[in-house]
């Protein structure tokens, strides 16, 4: 089988679904992978030219009395989507109802006390919107690089509410004014880098 290289805006589940693979785990958990989880942990969290193996599929075999009609039942598993609301305070939108509409899927969902929504969706979405009070957010799913890829970094800067703008120039001010800006707010060494200890900390605060 193939070796996939990774595009942006794939994650582990729908790179599954297009090879046919019920369960992720199938391919992430397969040994020659195992550099590449290691290196990224999270299986929804890919960069992209990272190289996964696609190992080949095995047949499974059912004993079944002859002469019988027999119906086989595929499970088809869903991702879970978790957004978390916070105000310009950094204090949770809690309690708040909301629609998240994902693919043509609308759901009614309203945050908990940490302002946090849950809700299983095809693992084949790649975008949706989630609509509160006067708000309307667009909502791109598995193109969160890794958190020590400068767009990954910067991304989690932008959901945090610090405005890291898009530059791909880790030395553009609005970029470093950003870093700044929560190496100030989490107790950190204030030097407008993205070095490991800011970006554990992203990963800390913004999840994942």
């Amino acid at each position: 089988m193939p070796t996939h290289i990774i595009k942006q805006g794939e994650h582990i589940s729908r790179i599954a679904e297009h090879y046919r693979f019920n369960d992720y785990r199938t391919i992430w958990e397969h040994p020659q992978n195992a550099g590449l989880k290691q290196k990224r942990q999270n299986p929804n969290v890919l960069a992209p030219g990272d190289e996964l193996f696609i190992p080949e599929k095995e047949g499974k075999k059912v004993n079944c009395t002859t002469g019988q009609k027999h119906s086989f039942r595929v499970q088809s598993q869903k991702i879970m989507l978790r957004l978390v609301l916070r105000d310009l305070n950094s204090e949770p939108i809690a309690n708040t109802p909301c629609k998240l509409e994902v693919e043509g899927s609308s759901y009614q969902l309203t945050t908990d006390g940490k302002g946090m929504i849950e809700q299983l969706i095809p693992k084949t979405a790649e975008s949706g919107k989630l609509s509160f009070r006067q708000f309307v957010i667009p909502i791109k799913i598995g193109h969160l690089d890794p958190p020590e890829a400068l767009a990954g970094w910067r991304a989690r800067l932008n959901n945090l509410g610090y405005n890291a703008g898009t530059s791909d120039d880790p030395k553009d001010p609005l970029v470093v004014s950003a870093v700044e800006e929560f190496q100030i707010d989490y107790g950190l060494q204030v030097d407008g880098i993205c070095g490991a200890q800011t970006q554990g900390k992203l990963k800390e605060v913004h999840g994942c």
